[in-house]
């Protein structure tokens, strides 16, 4: 038996810890402070009474036990309640039209730093922060305006960790078909699809393969979503069309209707599922078996490292970009399928790594964060 050091090394940091936090690289207009691989926890210690600074984030649709983003960004704010000794408070939205009050409400409430979820955010948090200077406020999966200094994007550039996933389903499927399905098409969706494609791209060029991605088109940018982040059902009808259509492994990128695709899986032997976001094979124990690998999107270290830098008076608001090479996204270990993973993949993949952090690969998407 092989030991998970190679798979370990894919994501540069341990599956299931949110100890490990990151450090971003700059988008081009607003450059993060710190050097690119470090990490802002180490470096964001609290200065003052912790305990009167007060956290506070309004969810995205999906609720905060997602086994998605959500549930990473609050488990990134409860670590800084432990940890820093601030104060929390979260609010989760049913549509995006509840983000204005619900921001509202948390200024209201006198959070110091209120985190708005999703990139359907942005727009009530670029209002509220220019009605509260005084207020600061972080934005998941969207830049920040480079003239508004209290607010802070926390960005992440998933594509180059599907790229691997990508490469690795096109190294693992049998049927020779893998296919992916999105819930709401917006940015940071399709950029999970864009390097999902290009990695199943890659392994065809390096191993002259002929291996199919069904769901995604990155030429159009077009392919299957279901058009929302909630409706668990139509995860399992998209997931089994592409089963049915003979993908024998599956990328859902849709928060919790994600877990429809782990429910038509389960149906057909055989068929396995790339998550997004957090490890399915702890966030979902029940479908572990089903898991290949996961993207990881270390939401939770962002978010975490975020409230650091603000009770620790070191805030920039200055956007920060998750990328390989400073772990903000990354692979999970293969778990059960440890043994199933040729270590000629293993190399593969270490190899190609290195190759993106070093910039002799660029994975390249409209959808990319800058």
């Amino acid at each position: 038996m092989r030991t998970p050091r190679l798979a370990a090394a894919l994501s540069g940091l341990a599956a299931v810890a949110l100890a490990a936090t990151a450090c971003g690289s700059a988008p081009e207009s607003r450059t993060e402070s710190g050097a690119e691989g470090g990490t802002q926890s180490e470096g964001a210690t609290p200065s003052g009474d912790a305990s009167d600074f007060k956290a506070c984030m309004v969810a995205a649709v999906g609720g905060l036990d997602d086994k998605s983003f959500n549930q990473s960004g609050y488990e990134g704010l409860k670590r800084a309640e432990k940890e820093l000794g601030v104060q929390i408070a979260v609010s989760e939205t049913f549509s995006d039209a509840d983000y204005v009050p619900q921001i509202g409400n948390m200024v209201s409430e006198g959070c110091d730093l209120v985190f708005g979820v999703s990139w359907e955010a942005s727009e009530a948090v670029h209002a509220a922060a220019a009605s509260h200077p005084d207020v600061h406020f972080a934005l998941v999966d969207d830049v920040a305006d480079a003239e508004v200094e209290n607010v802070k994007g926390l960005v992440f550039n998933t594509a180059e960790a599907t790229y691997l996933a990508g490469y690795a389903a096109a190294a693992m499927t049998t049927s020779g078909k893998v296919g992916t399905f999105l819930g709401g098409k917006m940015p940071p969706t399709m950029l999970f699809a864009d390097g999902f494609a290009d990695g199943v791209d890659k392994y065809n060029e390096a191993n002259g393969a002929n291996i199919e991605l069904l769901g995604w088109n990155k030429s159009e940018q077009d392919g299957m979503a279901t058009g929302d982040f909630e409706d668990i059902s139509r995860g399992k009808q998209f997931a089994a069309q592409l089963i049915e259509q003979g993908a024998d492994i599956v990328m859902p990128v849709a928060g919790v209707v994600s877990t429809g695709a782990l429910a038509a899986a389960s149906e057909v032997p055989g068929t396995s599922i790339i998550w997004v976001d957090v490890d399915g094979y702890y966030s979902e124990p029940d479908y572990a078996s089903l898991m290949l690998t996961s993207v990881l999107k270390e939401v939770g270290n962002a978010v975490y490292d975020t409230v650091a830098e603000a009770v620790g008076g070191q805030w920039t608001g200055q956007d920060y970009i998750g990328t390989l090479a400073n772990d903000g996204v990354g692979l999970a270990p293969w778990h059960d399928f440890e043994d199933s993973v040729p270590e000629e993949l293993d190399n593969a993949l270490v190899a190609l790594r290195e190759q993106i952090i070093s910039g002799e690969i660029v994975v390249e998407s409209p959808s990319a964060p800058h």
